[in-house]
C-alpha cells in the first residue's frame, strides 16, 4: 500500500509563487502516473496536472504556464510549481497515485491513492 503526504500549503498575498510537495512512501512500485489535483468549496474536483512517474512526459493542464510539475523519482517526491496565485486558486490541492497510463489525461477515477489535501489560501 502507498502513502501520500502532501506539504507547502498556506497562507499567502496574491502574486506570489508557491511549490507544493507530496512525499510518496510504502509499496511505490507500479506507479505509472502521479497527479494533482485540487477542489475548491463547493466546487467540483479539478484536475491541475500529471507526470509519468519513471518516464519523461509531462501533462501542466491548462493553466497557462502558472502551474508545473516536476518529481524527484529517487527521493519519492512529487512537486507543483504555482505561480502569481490569485484569489480564485484558493482550494485544498492533493496529489494522487495511479498504475494506469491514460491517468495522465486527469480521469480522476482512474487514480487508486490520494493525500490528504494541503490547503492554499490566497487572499491580501
Amino acid at each position: 500500500q502507498v502513502q501520500l503526504v502532501e506539504s507547502g500549503g498556506g497562507l499567502v498575498q496574491p502574486g506570489v509563487a508557491l511549490t507544493l510537495s507530496c512525499k510518496l512512501s510504502g509499496e511505490t512500485w507500479g506507479t505509472n502516473v502521479m497527479g494533482w489535483f485540487r477542489q475548491a468549496p463547493g466546487k467540483e474536483r479539478e484536475f491541475l496536472g500529471a507526470i509519468a512517474w519513471n518516464e519523461g512526459n509531462t501533462n501542466n493542464g491548462n493553466f497557462e504556464g502558472r502551474f508545473t510539475i516536476s518529481k524527484n523519482v529517487a527521493q519519492n517526491t512529487l512537486y507543483l510549481q504555482m505561480n502569481d496565485l490569485q484569489p480564485e486558486d484558493t482550494a485544498i490541492y492533493y496529489c494522487a497515485r495511479s498504475k494506469i497510463p491514460t491517468a495522465w489525461y486527469g480521469t480522476a477515477r482512474q487514480y487508486d491513492t490520494w493525500g490528504q489535501g494541503t490547503q492554499v489560501t490566497v487572499s491580501s
